[in-house]
């Protein structure tokens, strides 16, 4: 399980802003209690502003911590080095 770890951490996942901008290292918004949307990099820079802001709003909306991703935002093993 370290080596899937140490994978996921090698991804440079990153939070997502509502105004589909790239805000910074995933895990470190200031909401806990309502978190930003967090992709990979290579798949954040692969969508448009647009399709990043829908995402983030779709999961500021929710008030769970887990929200599936938009369509466009759906990140697949192609996203990942796994």
């Amino acid at each position: 399980m370290a080596g899937a770890l140490k994978k996921w951490r090698d991804e440079k996942w990153v939070r997502i802003g509502t105004d589909g901008s790239i805000k910074g290292a995933c895990g470190t918004s200031k909401n806990k209690k309502n978190p930003d949307r967090c992709l990979p990099l290579k798949k954040a820079k692969s969508m448009t502003k647009s399709e990043r802001a829908a995402t983030a709003r779709k999961k500021k909306r929710s008030k769970n911590t887990v929200v599936a991703n938009t369509a466009a935002g759906k990140v697949t093993k192609k996203d990942t080095k796994r």
